[in-house]
């Protein structure tokens, strides 16, 4: 039966034509799977599913995402984590260690507050774009959590630094959801022809910014999000540890989730200038 699969034409370029439609028509496709994203089961025969190939230097690997979650696409990611991901589809590693699990975007590769993660493969940074309501004003948002507990560079071992690293980039605590942030100067959000492209930090004294994070492929935002990003001219940008939003369907359930972690002390925050419309 052929599958409701969405083949992204740089995914094509890479398995070739004859493999795309063999997955097409439901040849080479599962029915049932757990989107690389969420993390949740899927059904190629009942929903819109993403094709994602992660590409390593000699092994490439393709995982299946609910539609809604990410677009089909090519996704560049270390031998070592397809080798964790082979490791887990064949049943020598438990199956939340599958590699390349890909929220929204990996860091940018150049050293920053995001250094390394302490899990068996590199974190990966989730972002869910969202309007916050404070006050009787809706204020466009990003919340980002990485699956994983992130560790200073160098370091070895447990724990999870990844709040004291963005304080120490300026981010503030947040007890409570209820005032918006100071700005954090030098960073900022981008936005092109109305979709998310990155999240951009200083770079070294007297360069540019630079990527903190960046999405593999332009997210689309909601036109109330882009609406109110070009009224303010600005994004809050809260950030919590691995475990403590979660994927959350709607808006309310997020705010509720930014609550519940505010009040337990994992929650910080920033205002950054919009750049770009």
């Amino acid at each position: 039966m052929p599958r409701m699969l969405d083949v992204s034409e740089d995914v094509r370029a890479e398995i070739g034509d004859e493999e795309a439609d063999r997955l097409l028509a439901g040849e080479n496709a599962p029915g049932s799977y757990d989107c690389t994203s969420c993390r949740t089961p899927g059904d190629s025969e009942q929903e819109r599913t993403s094709t994602v190939l992660f590409v390593g230097e000699e092994t490439a690997v393709l995982a299946f995402a609910h539609a809604s979650c990410i677009p089909s696409q090519v996704v560049q990611v270390s031998e070592e984590q397809l080798k964790g991901a082979v490791r887990s589809i064949t049943g020598e590693a438990p199956a939340q260690t599958a590699a390349a699990p890909v929220a929204h975007g990996y860091p940018a590769a150049h050293p920053g507050p995001v250094a390394q993660s302490t899990a068996p493969e590199p974190a990966v940074l989730g972002v869910t774009s969202g309007l916050v309501l404070i006050g009787e004003e809706l204020h466009p948002a990003l919340v980002v959590e990485p699956t994983g507990p992130i560790a200073r560079p160098g370091m070895v071992g447990g724990g999870d630094d990844f709040l004291p690293l963005l304080i120490e980039q300026g981010f503030l605590p947040v007890s409570a959801v209820n005032e918006v942030p100071p700005t954090l100067h030098g960073w900022s959000v981008l936005l092109a022809m109305g979709q998310l492209h990155a999240v951009l930090q200083p770079g070294n004294p007297g360069g540019g910014q630079i990527a903190w994070w960046q999405a593999h492929q332009p997210l689309q935002v909601t036109d109330g999000w882009r609406v109110a990003a070009n009224k303010s001219h600005r994004v809050l940008v809260f950030a919590a540890p691995v475990g403590s939003i979660g994927q959350q369907p709607r808006e309310d359930l997020l705010r509720e989730a930014l609550d519940k972690a505010a009040a337990n002390g994992r929650l910080v925050a920033a205002a950054m200038p919009l750049a770009g419309t």
